[in-house]
């Protein structure tokens, strides 16, 4: 999956182009193109291809391309030397993976995200807690451990004091929302964000022990991309009020919230 990953970017920077700091290739047209590579947590994608487009109307000539993904397969891509100019986590730990292999500059924090059980519409099996969860027949699913949504789920999980048995672990919260949607599990446990995104295609369930998993999201540029002027700016316009409120209107919160 990781060299697929890699590779996918390496296509995408083929086709776009890539450049030093001034950032200036051809395009097809022949107009000159800059091009900003951004690797991104899969929680992150409503609220950042939204951001992109907003970034690319601004500045005139940027191109954004963004990978969404697990947020612990992005770093490993990141440490393996993709050439990424942004990276923004789901959560300390994984970015603390790029950082520590001297990859990238120092991270800002600009987003926090709670936990919320996903359902299908009508919750045929009337799920209202966690610890409804832990029920037999409830089939559940969540992400893998190595993943910031699963770390957080298994953290809200211990503080209910809830013996979960899912039935599939994702390797990132997208694929969980995935199968939530088309009824393959009875519940999963993603973001608030993934259930305000999802429009009306699931139904979400909130849960006292989420605030005790709540997930702070950094923002970074990272030394492996070709632009990072590009990225640097990118960074700034996430963290601007601009960013924010785009990034609070799909359901985060400021970064400073308690």
């Amino acid at each position: 999956m990781r060299r697929l990953l890699l590779a996918g970017v390496v296509g995408s920077l083929m086709v776009t182009g890539c450049s030093s700091s001034s950032g200036h290739v051809s395009s097809t047209d022949g107009k000159p193109t800059r091009t900003v590579v951004v690797f991104a947590a899969a929680s992150l994608k409503s609220a950042f291809t939204t951001l992109a487009q907003k970034f690319e109307s601004a500045h005139p000539g940027v191109h954004i391309v963004s990978s969404f993904g697990g947020s612990d397969t992005l770093a490993a891509q990141i440490v393996q030397g993709a050439p990424v100019d942004v990276f923004a986590s789901a959560n300390q730990t994984t970015m603390a993976t790029v950082t520590k292999a001297g990859d990238a500059r120092t991270p800002t924090d600009f987003a926090k995200n709670q936990l919320e059980i996903a359902v299908p519409r009508g919750n045929p099996r009337h799920v209202a807690s966690l610890a409804d969860l832990a029920k037999p027949g409830v089939k559940l699913a969540l992400c893998a451990t190595a993943v910031p949504c699963g770390s957080a789920a298994a953290k809200a999980l211990q503080a209910g004091h809830v013996a979960a048995h899912p039935v599939t672990l994702e390797q990132d919260v997208t694929s969980v929302l995935t199968k939530v949607e088309l009824g393959e599990v009875d519940a999963g446990i993603v973001y608030q964000t993934d259930v305000k995104t999802a429009g009306g295609k699931v139904e979400g369930i909130t849960f006292p022990e989420a605030s005790q998993a709540t997930n702070t999201y950094p923002i970074v540029v990272v030394s492996t991309g070709k632009n990072p002027a590009g990225g640097s700016d990118f960074v700034q316009f996430v963290l601007s009020p601009t960013g924010q409120q785009v990034l609070t209107s799909v359901g985060f919160e400021s970064a400073t919230a308690p």
